[in-house]
């Protein structure tokens, strides 16, 4: 990402930041197309299956370089475990952000 600050002039102004958190007004966002999500919108939402098996809440996303994965939390036998789920149109049915729900093909054993 390439980003600019007022008041930061320099290269030696703008080290002095490092490991600062940077917030921008939800407004300041650009629009997003069909089919685009921003990940913060995506944290937080239940997934489930075709079957409406919950499958967990999503915590996280990593970028791999070749996809998105939704990282999820999920309870079993009493202990939080993980799950993992790529974030491509073959797996994601659909996003319901006011919903907040997550729609996918995927099995509770994978």
């Amino acid at each position: 990402m390439v980003a600019c600050a007022r008041d930061v002039a320099d290269r030696n102004a703008a080290d002095a930041l490092r490991g600062a958190r940077i917030f921008i007004s939800r407004s300041s966002f650009p629009a997003v197309e069909k089919d685009e999500y921003y990940w913060v919108d995506l944290i937080g939402l239940a997934v489930f299956n075709r079957e409406g098996i919950a499958l967990g809440t999503v915590r996280e996303l990593l970028s791999n370089g070749a996809q998105t994965v939704l990282v999820m939390d999920y309870q079993a036998d009493g202990k939080t475990l993980e799950r993992m789920i790529p974030f491509v149109s073959v797996y994601i049915d659909s996003v319901d952000l006011p919903g907040r729900r997550i729609l996918v093909d995927w099995q509770a054993d994978f």
